[in-house]
């Protein structure tokens, strides 16, 4: 069957998380996509995780990402399709701005920054819309946030099974401020075809303002569900990521 895959080239998926998540968030829908032969990796972005790297900031996270990409291509993996959720838009947005080898960017209930914005910058330009994921941030010191374990259910994981929702809280780790403050300097969707996949039962993201961010990007995608589509809707997310990547 070796001559098979090779007769319809798929190509990898690269997935890089949100705020205060790991690669760990993609498991299950790893594991959906290895299912379909859909090769995919999921990147710690530094001191998430398992990264032992320190924290750093949004260019730092992106930067980590390029050299992610820059390391695949010397084993000749090329042409990815860049997938980010949450705050992993605006290090997709920021790392395919300075690496021509992305595909297809994938925003997944994710901020999509234009050149010269941050997420912040970005979240206070949209109308006022209040999210459980407000009440549930915690400020560490002066430089990071945490999420309150109590409340982290409700603004990321609102559909999914109990038990994995116990297991993700547990793998939470804290996020650096300077991620939302940080611009992006780039605007690769003018050059790099887009697709926003929009969560209309998103306790994080508000649904009105990822429906004001999806049409900056080329294909519009909707899910009813919760922030982490990974999770509660794994088929449907493996098969929007699987469309891109076979196509």
């Amino acid at each position: 069957m070796w001559h098979d895959g090779h007769m319809t080239p798929v190509r990898h998926v690269v997935l890089v998380h949100g705020a205060w998540h790991g690669a760990w968030c993609f498991s299950a829908l790893q594991a959906e996509l290895d299912r379909r032969g859909v090769p995919s990796l999921a990147i710690d972005l530094p001191g998430h995780g398992a990264s032992t790297l320190p924290l750093s900031d949004m260019h730092g996270d992106a930067q980590h990402v390029v050299d992610t990409l820059a390391a695949l291509r010397s084993r000749g993996i090329k042409n990815v399709v860049l997938a980010g959720h949450s705050y992993g838009g605006a290090v997709i947005s920021q790392a395919a701005s300075t690496d021509a080898s992305v595909n297809h960017l994938v925003y997944i209930a994710a901020f999509a920054p234009e050149v010269g914005q941050s997420v912040m910058a970005q979240l206070i330009a949209l109308p006022r819309h209040d999210t459980a994921l407000g009440g549930a941030m915690v400020v560490i010191d002066e430089a990071n946030t945490t999420i309150n374990p109590e409340l982290a259910q409700e603004a990321f994981y609102g559909r999914c099974g109990q038990a994995v929702v116990n297991a993700s809280i547990a793998r939470l780790s804290p996020q650096p401020m300077a991620t939302m403050t940080q611009e992006v300097t780039g605007s690769p969707r003018d050059t790099i075809s887009s697709t926003y996949v929009l969560c209309l039962q998103d306790q994080a993201v508000h649904p009105e303002h990822q429906k004001i961010m999806s049409q900056l990007c080329n294909n519009v995608i909707t899910l009813d569900t919760d922030h982490s589509p990974f999770v509660s809707m794994v088929n449907e997310t493996a098969d929007i990521l699987e469309q891109i990547a076979r196509s």
